[in-house]
């Protein structure tokens, strides 16, 4: 596929796909005129390479009848790679200069596309369901470093109509989200994620598609969203047992429950009724066990179930 656009305020030509890509040139260009400097603090790393779009945009696996929320669409890339396969894109965007000019940019370089864009000028970490006026069944972002985690829970549990999704974050992390139980890398981020989704690594994002190049390797997570564990308590009181078991993660969950629980006695007492070994450490359990614990009756903080 060939991307037919200007770099210098030329006329952009859609191609076959109905969206003509922005690249390096194209990137740079935008963001001059608009007067923006990536900046650390918001995380700002702008893909500027349409084959990775394109490839994020397959990977999804977009369907015509979706509502995709992407999170963090910048200077447009990954919207524009987005737009022909959906029925909807909802983008949210911190920075209101990027916010403001998306629909713009999506008017010139896919204008047969643009009734599918709904920007929302919002910080993605306090978005709520209300925001979104239709209800979006897949997630695809380029999540920023600094609050890509916290960020990718709250979308998870804000939208319980997504089905799943792909985003782009730091290698590392990635690592860490599809992490199972008992591996290296498995911690409370594995596990709280692990309520919401079956994540896996799909596969790595070079530095040098990003303007400017990240310091930092990326790569690509794939979500399919599924039901919390049976008869389980609310999300936040597990997820207080599995900080808790983390926080000490070399200790027994006997020792590492006893601030939850309100001693080393309760504690174990809570984890024989859940059917877990006191003995044991945190990454040796899945969800569905710190989930049992939550729900087992004691002083500790409330557990309250699903409703």
């Amino acid at each position: 596929m060939t991307d037919n656009s200007s770099a210098e305020g030329g006329t952009a030509v859609p191609t076959e796909s109905g969206a003509a890509a922005l690249g390096p040139a194209e990137i740079r260009a935008l963001a001059a005129r608009l007067g923006i400097r990536p900046t650390k603090r918001l995380g700002q790393n702008f893909l500027h390479d349409p084959n990775t779009a394109r490839r994020i945009a397959r990977l999804a696996g977009l369907r015509p009848g979706d509502v995709v929320l992407e999170v963090g669409p910048g200077l447009g890339s990954l919207t524009l790679a987005l737009l022909p396969h959906p029925a909807a894109v909802v983008a949210v965007e911190v920075d209101p200069v990027l916010a403001a000019a998306l629909p713009g940019t999506v008017a010139e370089r896919a204008p047969a596309l643009a009734g599918r864009l709904r920007v929302l000028t919002l910080d993605a970490l306090r978005l709520r369901r209300a925001d979104v006026p239709d209800a979006p069944s897949v997630v695809v972002a380029n999540l920023p470093y600094n609050v890509g985690v916290p960020l990718l829970l709250r979308v998870l549990g804000e939208f319980p109509t997504l089905r799943g999704g792909l985003v782009m974050i730091q290698s590392e992390v990635v690592d860490r989200l599809a992490a199972r139980p008992g591996g290296r890398d498995y911690g409370a981020p594995s596990a709280k994620l692990a309520w919401y989704a079956d994540a896996w690594r799909v596969g790595p994002v070079p530095r040098a598609v990003f303007w400017p190049v990240p310091g930092v390797d990326s790569a690509l997570l794939g979500l399919v969203t599924r039901p919390p564990p049976a008869g389980a308590v609310a999300a936040q009181a597990v997820f207080a047992v599995v900080d808790a078991a983390f926080a000490q993660r070399r200790k027994s969950l006997r020792a590492a429950l006893a601030g939850w629980a309100g001693s080393p006695g309760a504690a174990e007492a809570r984890l024989r009724a859940a059917g877990v070994d006191p003995g044991t450490r945190a990454e040796r359990l899945g969800i569905g066990d710190f989930a049992r614990i939550a729900a087992t009756p004691g002083p500790g903080p409330g557990h309250a179930h699903v409703e």
